[in-house]
């Protein structure tokens, strides 16, 4: 089995990107491998470190991609948080440019436990098991309402927070929410499905997915190591798929002139040709920069 997913932007990666020969990239969020083989298929003389923190992503499509360019790459087991560890732990040193990209993978999502509520599965929504110990399922059955309409509005912007949140506690009183469609039974007991609307539980799924994975605090570390990471003249190329993640790159940067030259004023998104062959495209937004 191996990724379902369409890599997003592989265009303007690399253009952004621009591999040299004999240039070392690194490739923080792995995933199918993508973005990956676009860097060593444009550039035939440099190498890419490739690193994820959820196995499966390693074990499924490393020995392909290895089997494709044998000898340039090599790959990294970890949260892209703890590069600099990492990187010394496997005695890289610093790379000309890295690639992040935080969206979630179609295989993830459709695979893992509790990433999707359209599957009746455990509510788990841990990326990387082996790395953290807090559940989906722990949050919504163990947090105050209050705590829980913090989150649905901080990290998922939903403004029904406290009316879920207040549902979720009367449902729990009657019956642990132990799975995806436990949670959904919530949400809609007090939010209707509409046909042609987004699902009442999507932006509750997502704040909850964000805040078991600390996903905000880890791309804010993974920002601040960039000068650890990356050589003078290095480049970093994010690419983000909702708002809350773009604004921390944008702010960073913008905050960091004299560490870093902007290569993208405003945000590159998919070409009117992606997104007629991606329609998943469409949310993603790509910022560039440039260390000094």
């Amino acid at each position: 089995m191996s990724y379902q997913h369409k890599t997003v932007l592989l265009r303007e990666v690399v253009e952004y990107l621009a591999p040299k020969p004999g240039g070392v990239y690194l490739d923080a969020t792995f995933g199918g491998g993508g973005h990956t083989r676009a860097l060593l298929t444009q550039e035939p003389n440099c190498r890419v470190i490739a690193c994820d923190w959820d196995k499966n992503a390693i074990e499924l499509n490393s020995a392909q991609v290895q089997e494709e360019f044998p000898g340039r790459i090599e790959f990294i087991w970890g949260n892209f948080a703890q590069l600099p560890l990492l990187m010394k732990k496997n005695d890289v040193k610093r790379v000309d440019g890295v690639l992040v990209d935080f969206g979630t993978s179609q295989f993830q999502i459709a695979t893992a436990p509790g990433f999707s509520f359209s599957v009746d599965l455990p509510l788990d929504m841990r990326m990387s098991p082996a790395h953290y110990t807090v559940t989906a399922a722990s949050i919504v059955n163990q947090a105050s309402e209050q705590e829980l309409a913090e989150i649905f509005w901080r990290y998922g912007e939903e403004r029904q927070s406290r009316r879920i949140a207040h549902a979720i506690v009367e449902f729990r009183m009657q019956k642990r929410i132990k799975t995806t469609g436990d949670l959904v039974a919530a949400i809609t007991s007090v939010l209707h499905v509409k046909r042609g609307m987004i699902h009442p539980a999507t932006r509750v799924f997502q704040a909850l997915r964000i805040a078991v994975n600390h996903e905000l605090e880890n791309i804010e570390t993974f920002l601040k190591h960039l000068p650890l990471v990356l050589v003078p003249g290095g480049r970093v190329v994010c690419i983000s798929f909702h708002s809350l993640e773009d604004r921390l790159v944008k702010h960073y940067f913008r905050e960091h002139k004299e560490q870093f030259e902007e290569l993208t004023r405003r945000i590159v998104i998919a070409s009117p040709e992606e997104l007629a062959a991606n329609p998943s495209s469409r949310s993603a937004k790509l910022r560039a920069a440039k260390l000094r």
